[in-house]
């Protein structure tokens, strides 16, 4: 029975690889499985030129920018190239940028002020702790010597009152 079902499947490959079906079939296959790495392939150059774009779209801004700055100061200077107008010019443009570093660095110097306080409380502390610590170290070692100079000295005492 295996023989004559192993018989009818290779008989019915043969019909469809004689017919065509099958070489069509590979083919489509093979069709969809390129379309599917051409998109995939799309979609990954696509994730990768976003980061360019906006880049190049920076890069654009700042260049208008610039040409509107450069217009600015040629219509506040007509025809006079002098050094010093110039320089007060891009100064004026540059001061909103400057204060905002002037801020983010005084946060900074305060933050790292605090943290430097902080640590020397903290550095006080320990310390004060540590010598505390040894007071009572001596304090102990005193009671301790006290204690060895009264003993022999009462012995003493009752010898006499004996």
């Amino acid at each position: 029975m295996n023989k004559l079902l192993d018989f009818g499947r290779k008989a019915m490959f043969y019909v469809r690889v004689l017919s065509g079906y099958e070489e069509r079939r590979i083919r489509s296959y093979r069709l969809q499985l390129q379309q599917r790495l051409q998109q995939a392939q799309e979609k990954k150059a696509a994730l990768n030129k976003v980061p360019e774009q906006i880049i190049i779209s920076e890069v654009r801004r700042m260049v208008e920018e610039m040409q509107s700055l450069n217009k600015k100061l040629e219509e506040t200077l007509p025809g006079i190239l002098v050094d010093y107008p110039q320089e007060a010019a891009i100064e004026e443009y540059f001061k909103p940028i400057d204060k905002e570093a002037e801020l983010i660095m005084k946060t900074q110097l305060e933050g790292e002020e605090k943290s430097m306080r902080e640590m020397v409380m903290a550095m006080q502390r320990q310390a004060l702790l540590e010598k505390v610590e040894a007071e009572r170290n001596a304090n102990l070692q005193n009671a301790k010597t006290d204690q060895h100079i009264q003993e022999p000295t009462r012995p003493d005492k009752n010898a006499e009152t004996a």
